[in-house]
């Protein structure tokens, strides 16, 4: 089938949004790599890898990148891949990214290709499986690669193909970044996807600014004086100290930040102090949670937590010492790139199929990205159409399922997305 010509799509682009539909022979691209596109997640799915050990996947992207003559980048945080794909005009540079890494979940799902991989974490013997669609984001920007690679004579720009390792919490952005990742090449703008039980297969979500929270690690230790439980004047308790900072916690969030600017959380997910219930402890110890959108607020949330908890702490003779641990930062969607962008999905997609959501207060290391250059992170649909939210299983459950239609609307957004970017005006 004769295909149209990037500067065709990119013409039919530019139309005005409301005028506009999706470029006739846009189905034709998709349809041209959908069942590799379905092949290689199937593949990937059967065969996880966690993070930093994704070696049998970046070697299945690196060999297909030298298939289409794009100049490759391997071994980069280990594990990375970048292909570089130089139009054949000059223009802008655009970055995609997908993350490779799995989980360690046994898979539950029943699917004919589920994972029996199983390998050792932290000392134990654990099920690997992709329970957060990064199968998918790794087969869906194989095929964008291979649409665009077919074009690029026509193509004004260079296209940053980057797949990720250990986004699951091993920090592989901040690596990539800190090996070099963007002094090969550096984009001006940067893409990227997840997919998710939060919207139908068919429809994608975006959100303007925080897009994800930035996700910082909590350790309180509060320090009293040891002494029998029956007599509790003859001591300090910790135990009741570590309980009133809890409470005081959570007044930060809900009477000291402004709830209508973003959500802040703070949790506290583990306190763990004495070993006898006659015994008042010395020490207790608080684990937690801080998440943001704003960093400002990120900032502001840090001072609070740590005053709160030591004047708690002192009020009751007792001290607190706080350590805060910056992990990932805001996922921040750049206002300009987010609005021009999202024009250019709803024309192929349907603007009934892109649907502006709301912040989540998870994590994703994307954030790196978007913080060296204006980023734009949106959300992909994988629930079966008709399924209620509620009964979809969510991202890293042993039941995560995707609707594998979400495949071909991914890469029809990526594609679009650089397309878009590359011949904005």
């Amino acid at each position: 089938m004769r295909l149209l010509t990037l500067a065709l799509l990119l013409s039919a682009f530019a139309a005005p949004a409301s005028a506009q539909s999706p470029a006739p022979d846009m189905d034709a691209l998709v349809a041209s790599v959908s069942e590799d596109v379905l092949a290689w997640r199937r593949d990937i799915h059967a065969n996880p890898e966690l993070g930093n050990q994704e070696f049998r996947t970046a070697g299945i992207v690196a060999a297909h990148l030298e298939s289409l003559g794009m100049e490759v980048h391997t071994g980069i945080a280990y594990t990375g891949v970048l292909g570089i794909l130089r139009g054949g005009k000059p223009g802008k540079t655009v970055g995609l990214r997908a993350d490779m890494d799995a989980l360690p979940v046994t898979e539950q799902t029943g699917l004919s290709f589920a994972s029996t991989v199983t390998t050792e974490f932290r000392g134990r013997e654990v099920g690997v499986m992709h329970a957060c669609g990064h199968d998918t984001h790794v087969a869906i920007l194989m095929g964008v690669a291979e649409i665009l690679a077919g074009r690029r004579d026509e193509l004004t720009g260079n296209v940053m193909f980057i797949f990720q390792p250990a986004e699951e919490g091993g920090g592989g952005a901040r690596l990539m970044l800190e090996e070099g990742l963007f002094d090969i090449m550096k984009p001006d703008a940067v893409f990227g996807l997840h997919v998710g039980p939060g919207q139908e297969a068919g429809k994608i979500g975006w959100v303007e600014h925080g897009a994800m929270a930035a996700s910082d690690g909590l350790r309180i230790t509060v320090k009293g004086v040891q002494t029998h439980g029956a007599a509790p004047w003859a001591g300090v308790d910790p135990i009741v100290v570590a309980s009133q900072i809890v409470l005081g916690l959570q007044t930060i969030t809900s009477r000291q930040m402004e709830a209508t600017k973003a959500p802040t959380i703070v949790t506290i997910g583990s306190i763990q102090g004495g070993v006898r219930g006659n015994i008042i402890p010395d020490e207790v110890e608080m684990v937690g949670t801080i998440r943001t959108l704003d960093t400002e607020m990120q900032d502001d949330v840090h001072r609070r937590v740590e005053r709160t908890a030591k004047l708690i702490a002192e009020s009751a003779g007792a001290t607190a010492e706080v350590s805060i641990g910056r992990g990932y930062p805001v996922t921040y969607n750049d206002p300009d790139l987010t609005r021009a962008t999202v024009a250019y999905l709803e024309a192929a997609l349907g603007a009934e199929n892109v649907i502006q959501g709301r912040p989540v207060l998870g994590a994703e290391d994307f954030s790196y990205f978007a913080r060296e250059v204006p980023g734009f992170y949106f959300w992909l649909g994988g629930r079966a159409p008709g399924t209620p939210i509620e009964e979809a299983a969510a991202n890293h459950s042993p039941f995560f399922f995707v609707d594998e239609a979400a495949l071909d609307v991914g890469v029809r957004a990526m594609t679009t997305a650089a397309l878009s970017y590359l011949g904005q005006r």
